[in-house]
C-alpha cells in the first residue's frame, strides 16, 4: 500500500511584523486572557497602570497557563499554580514562599502597543526587536469619525496569500459581482509600506458616483483603506497568523460622521455587511487554491509580483524552492461558507441580460 505523504502548503512561513492579538476593549485592567498566534500559546495582561503586555503562556516554573486563572498584581503577571511573580520583561520577580527570586526562570514577553483599537504583538522567529511602529491614524481619535463596527473571521490560508487581494483589482467583477473593475492609479512600496491608489465608478440610484478607494498596509499585518465617494468611510484591517497556514482577519470600520447617531450607525452596518459579504465569498476561494510561485499573469492583471517582491522582506526563515505549485489539502468533506453562484447569469447579468445592481462600493480584501 502506497503511503500519502502530506506537503507543506505553502513555500513561505510566518512573517515579521506588529499583528493583532486583541482589540482594546476586550482585555481590561487587571485581566489575563489566553490567545493562540504564531504557533504558540500566549498570555495577555493588562496591568494596573493600563498598559497591555503580551507574554509566552506557560510558567516557567511547572508550566502552568497564566491566561488561565493567572491574574495582575499591579505591574506583575502572577501564576494561578504557585503566585511566582513576573514582571513585563518576562524576570522572576518574586516567589511567595522563598526570599530569593530565580534568576534562571524567565517568561518570553514580546514588544507590545495600542494602536488605533487594536493591541499589537511585534513577532520576529529570532526574537530581534522591532524596527518600526503601527502609525497611529488620527481619524480615529479626532472625532471625524463614528465607530467602529467589528467583524472577524478565520481563514485557513496564509497571511501573504490573503493579502495578495489587495492587489488583484479584476476578481471583484468575478468573485464579488461588481458592475466594474476597480482601476489601480498607483502601486508603490517603501521599506515596511507599501501603498496604493485606485478610483472606482459606484452606481447609485441618484447615477454613476466616481469614487475612491486607497490603502496603506503598515506591515504584513495592518491596512488602513479609506473609501470616498458616496460617504468618506474607513477600514483598519489587522491580519494575524495563528499558525503558518491559517489567519484571522479583523475589520473595524469607521464612517465620517453626519451629526445623527443613528444614521452613522445605520450606514455604519451597512458598510460592515456588504465588506462581510464579499469576504466570505472570498473564502472558499483562498481555501481550496493553490499557491503559485510563477502565476501566468497578463498584463491587465495587478501588481502581484510587486507585492510579492515588497511581502518577501519580511521572511527571515528560508522560503522553499523545491516546487512551484503548492496545492491545499484534499478535504472534501469541507463545504464552502457561502453557497457557490450557480449560474453566469447569476454573477454577471440576470437571463434577460439585466445588469446586476451593486448596493455599496467592494473593499480591497
Amino acid at each position: 500500500m502506497s503511503e500519502r505523504k502530506a506537503q507543506t502548503r505553502y513555500p513561505f512561513t510566518m512573517p515579521v511584523g506588529w499583528f493583532a492579538v486583541a482589540e482594546s476593549p476586550d482585555l481590561a485592567v487587571g485581566q489575563t486572557k489566553a490567545a493562540y498566534y504564531f504557533d504558540t500559546h500566549l498570555a495577555l495582561w493588562r496591568d494596573e497602570e493600563g498598559v497591555a503586555h503580551t507574554s509566552d503562556a506557560f510558567c516557567p516554573h511547572l508550566g502552568a497557563h497564566f491566561g488561565h486563572g493567572g491574574h495582575v498584581d499591579g505591574c506583575q503577571l502572577v501564576c494561578p499554580f504557585h503566585g511566582w511573580k513576573f514582571d513585563a520583561e518576562g524576570n522572576n520577580s518574586d516567589i511567595p514562599y522563598s526570599e530569593r527570586t530565580n534568576g534562571r526562570a524567565k517568561v518570553k514577553a514580546y514588544p507590545t502597543q495600542e494602536r488605533n483599537g487594536f493591541i499589537y504583538a511585534w513577532y520576529h522567529p529570532h526574537d530581534e526587536l522591532p524596527d518600526w511602529e503601527v502609525e497611529e491614524v488620527a481619524d480615529i481619535t479626532n472625532g471625524e469619525f463614528s465607530g467602529p463596527k467589528h467583524t472577524n473571521h478565520i481563514v485557513q490560508v496564509a497571511i501573504q496569500e490573503m493579502a495578495e487581494n489587495a492587489v488583484d483589482s479584476a476578481h471583484f467583477r468575478y468573485v464579488h459581482n461588481t458592475a466594474e473593475v476597480p482601476v489601480i492609479e498607483k502601486y508603490e512600496s517603501v521599506g515596511h509600506r507599501a501603498t496604493m491608489e485606485s478610483s472606482q465608478k459606484f452606481p447609485t440610484p441618484r447615477g454613476v458616483v466616481n469614487g475612491r478607494i486607497d490603502s496603506i498596509a503598515d506591515g504584513p499585518g495592518v491596512s488602513i483603506v479609506r473609501f470616498s465617494g458616496i460617504i468618506d468611510t474607513l477600514l483598519v484591517s489587522a491580519s494575524t497568523p495563528i499558525d503558518a497556514n491559517t489567519t484571522e482577519t479583523r475589520f473595524n470600520f469607521y464612517v465620517r460622521s453626519m451629526g445623527d447617531d443613528k444614521l452613522n450607525s445605520s450606514v455604519g452596518d451597512a458598510f460592515a455587511a456588504e465588506v462581510d459579504k464579499q469576504f466570505k465569498e472570498d473564502m472558499p476561494i483562498w481555501e481550496h487554491k493553490a499557491h503559485l510561485v510563477r502565476p501566468a499573469l497578463i498584463d491587465n492583471d495587478g501588481p502581484f509580483m510587486k507585492f510579492r517582491k515588497w511581502y518577501a522582506q519580511f521572511y527571515v526563515d528560508e522560503v522553499s524552492d523545491d516546487r512551484t505549485v503548492f496545492p491545499p489539502p484534499f478535504w472534501p468533506e469541507k463545504l464552502d461558507e457561502t453557497p457557490a453562484k450557480a449560474t453566469a447569469s447569476a454573477k454577471y447579468g440576470t437571463a434577460d441580460g439585466e445588469t446586476p445592481v451593486e448596493v455599496a462600493p467592494p473593499a480591497p480584501i
